[in-house]
């Protein structure tokens, strides 16, 4: 579990931010372990989304009924439910082509906050976007009118989003930019990693708005 410290300091960064330490402190989580492709953001002045990834597949192609489709639903509001929380909802769309049904509009937005759920990362579509729960925000494959035969298939199981591979329990930091799974046992160390990078930026950007040219830009980057 994370403290409320290591909370507060991760929603204090943006998401590139958080890449940027990572690259730092876990050098071969360089290249793996983030969103790599364009997900739509309709609320892009939400703060930054920090919780424990809760995983589902759905479809909404084909009609599904019977006993066990409501049964699945209590099933998945019970996972949704327990603990670790807050929460993201990292569900993966796996019809072809995804977004053919939109999972998420007013109901489900608001369900999930009232379960803990802080937005989700969805390779899926979404809907009513005036209507969604305030603050609830939303990273997505498309948008889209209608949810069709929306279902959720499986939950708890490893998914992937638009290049990022995610576990039940995975720490989600996501913005506008993306998302990113942050390994919880370098918390610590992206915390003095955050001066350094920072002051290292500084000082290259105000080489470059010095009007002192190449030299000046070379050396900042070096020092």
């Amino acid at each position: 579990m994370l403290s409320e410290s290591q909370f507060a300091f991760l929603r204090s960064i943006d998401t590139p931010t958080v890449c940027n330490l990572i690259e730092i402190v876990a050098p071969e989580r360089r290249g793996f372990g983030y969103t790599t492709s364009h997900l739509h953001c309709p609320f892009p002045d939400l703060p930054p989304m920090v919780g424990f990834a809760k995983t589902a597949t759905m479809r909404a192609r084909a009609p599904v009924s019977g006993p066990g489709y409501m049964t699945k639903r209590m099933d998945y509001l019970d996972y949704l439910a327990a603990a670790p929380l807050p929460s993201v909802a990292v569900i993966e769309d796996k019809d072809e082509p995804a977004g053919y049904g939109a999972f998420w509009g007013e109901v489900q937005t608001n369900v999930h906050k009232a379960l803990g759920c802080l937005g989700t990362i969805t390779n899926g579509s979404v809907r009513d976007i005036p209507q969604v729960a305030e603050g609830f925000q939303m990273l997505a494959g498309s948008i889209g009118p209608s949810h069709a035969y929306v279902h959720v298939e499986e939950f708890g199981i490893p998914v992937t989003i638009h290049g990022m591979a995610v576990k039940s329990g995975d720490l989600i930091h996501a913005d506008r930019h993306g998302a990113v799974v942050v390994p919880v046992d370098k918390i610590e160390a992206m915390r003095p990693a955050l001066e350094g990078l920072l002051k290292h930026e500084a000082r290259i950007i105000a080489a470059a708005k010095s009007g002192e040219g190449l030299a000046a830009i070379k050396a900042a980057f070096m020092g």
